[in-house]
C-alpha cells in the first residue's frame, strides 16, 4: 500500500494551454518556457506534451537543456541566463543551445571562444528590472563586440517585464526598450513578452514570445482575471485522502500551537498532505480544499505530513474519502491561483514545491 497522495498531470492540457498562447501570439512564435522542472510538471514530461507544437524551449539549466536533446527534441533552446562558466560553451555548441548573453562579461567569454560553429544568441537588455541585462550605456560595445565575432550567428534583442501582471504594467520598461532598439536603427529582431504581457499588451506580441505560468493553467494576473476565464486549463491536480476523522467539543485545539480552537462541536478530517509534500505550510486556517467534491477549509498549522480540514455539513466524508487540494477542471476543481492566494504566496511556488516523495500519475 502506498500512502494516498498523488499528482495528476495532464499533457492534454499543456496542450490546450499552448494553443491559447498560440492564439494571442498572432505570427509570434514561441518558446515554451520549461525550467524549474516544466514547473514542477517534469521537464521531459512537459516537452514530449509539446513537442509538436512548441518552436523552442526555453529554461536555464545546462543539464536539463542536454536531457531535452538526448531524449530527441530537436526545437531550438534558448538558456534564458545563458552559462554559468565559459566551461559550459563546449555543451552549447555540442547540443546547438542559444545562450542569453545579459553582461559584457558573459559577451567577451562567448566571443573568445573556440566554439567551431556559429550560434544564434539573445542580448539581454536591463529596461529597468534592474536583476540581468546589459545597461544602455554598455550597448553599443556589446554589439560591436558580436557584430565582430565569428561565433555568432545572429543577435536578438531581449527584455524581461517586473510588472506586465501589476498595476504599473509595461509603459516605462517597453519605452525603455523601444529607445534602445531606436538607437540601433531597430534592426534586430526582439523578444519581450511573457505570459503577462502576451496576454495583455498586444504590442508585445513580436519576434518570440515566452508563455511559462499559463502554459500550465494558472494565471498571471490572478486578482484581475481567473485562468477558466482566460481559457487555461490545470495540467496538475494534487489530491490526497482522509486517513483519520475526529469529533471536537468546544475549547478543543488542533494541531502544532493549538492555532484553532473549536467553538461548537465539530467532525474534521485529517489529510495525508504537509509541506514536505509541498502544501504551503504559511497557509492559515480557512484555506478552501474540496473534501467528497464540496468546498471546505483548512484547520489549524499545515503540519510536514498531514493537514486538517472541516467536515461541517459534509456527511459523507470518512476515512478513505478524497481531498483535492488544488486543480481538476474549472467547474468542479479548485484553482491553484486560489490556494496560493489564500497562503500568500503564487502559483508558481506551488507547482515548483511539489516534492519528490509525491508519485506523479500522468493521464
Amino acid at each position: 500500500m502506498t500512502r494516498p497522495i498523488r499528482a495528476v498531470i495532464d499533457p492534454s492540457a499543456l496542450r490546450h494551454n499552448h494553443g491559447v498562447a498560440r492564439r494571442h501570439a498572432g505570427g509570434a512564435r514561441i518558446w515554451s518556457v520549461l525550467k524549474a522542472n516544466a514547473y514542477g510538471h517534469g521537464l521531459l514530461r512537459a516537452a514530449r506534451a509539446l513537442d509538436g507544437v512548441a518552436d523552442g524551449f526555453a529554461l536555464i539549466e545546462t543539464e536539463s537543456a542536454v536531457a531535452l536533446r538526448q531524449a530527441g527534441l530537436r526545437q531550438p533552446i534558448l538558456m534564458l541566463e545563458g552559462f554559468y562558466s565559459a566551461d559550459e560553451l563546449p555543451l552549447f555548441g555540442e547540443y546547438r543551445l542559444t545562450p542569453a548573453l545579459h553582461s559584457l562579461a558573459q559577451v567577451n567569454a562567448f566571443c573568445s571562444s573556440s566554439l567551431p560553429l556559429k550560434l544564434p544568441v539573445y542580448l539581454k537588455l536591463n529596461t529597468g528590472m534592474n536583476r540581468l541585462g546589459i545597461n544602455a550605456d554598455e550597448l553599443p560595445a556589446a554589439l560591436e563586440r558580436l557584430a565582430n565575432s565569428p561565433r555568432v550567428e545572429a543577435v536578438t534583442l531581449m527584455t524581461h517585464f517586473a510588472d506586465a501582471d501589476g498595476e504599473r504594467g509595461i509603459a516605462a520598461q517597453r519605452a525603455s526598450f523601444e529607445a534602445m532598439r531606436r538607437a540601433l536603427g531597430d534592426r534586430l529582431p526582439a523578444s519581450s513578452a511573457n505570459s503577462a504581457a502576451l496576454l495583455g499588451y498586444p504590442e508585445c506580441r513580436e519576434g518570440w514570445v515566452r508563455p511559462g505560468i499559463m502554459l500550465y493553467g494558472a494565471s498571471p494576473f490572478p486578482e484581475r482575471q481567473s485562468a477558466a476565464a482566460l481559457g487555461l486549463r490545470a495540467a496538475m491536480t494534487l489530491a490526497s485522502e482522509l486517513i483519520a476523522v475526529r469529533d471536537l467539543v468546544p475549547g478543543d485545539r488542533i494541531g502544532y500551537g493549538g492555532l484553532f480552537t473549536a467553538t461548537e462541536p465539530m467532525r474534521i478530517g485529517v489529510v495525508a498532505c504537509g509541506y514536505a509534500d509541498g502544501y504551503p505550510r504559511q497557509a492559515p486556517t480557512g484555506t478552501p480544499v474540496l473534501v467528497c467534491g464540496r468546498r471546505s477549509r483548512t484547520l489549524g498549522r499545515i503540519s510536514m505530513d498531514k493537514l486538517c480540514v472541516d467536515l461541517s455539513g459534509i456527511a459523507q466524508a470518512g476515512v478513505g474519502s478524497e481531498v483535492l487540494l488544488w486543480g481538476g477542471d474549472a467547474a468542479t476543481g479548485l484553482a491553484a491561483d486560489e490556494v496560493a492566494a489564500a497562503s500568500g504566496t503564487v502559483s508558481y511556488e506551488l507547482f515548483c514545491a511539489l516534492a519528490a516523495r509525491v508519485p506523479v500519475v500522468e493521464v
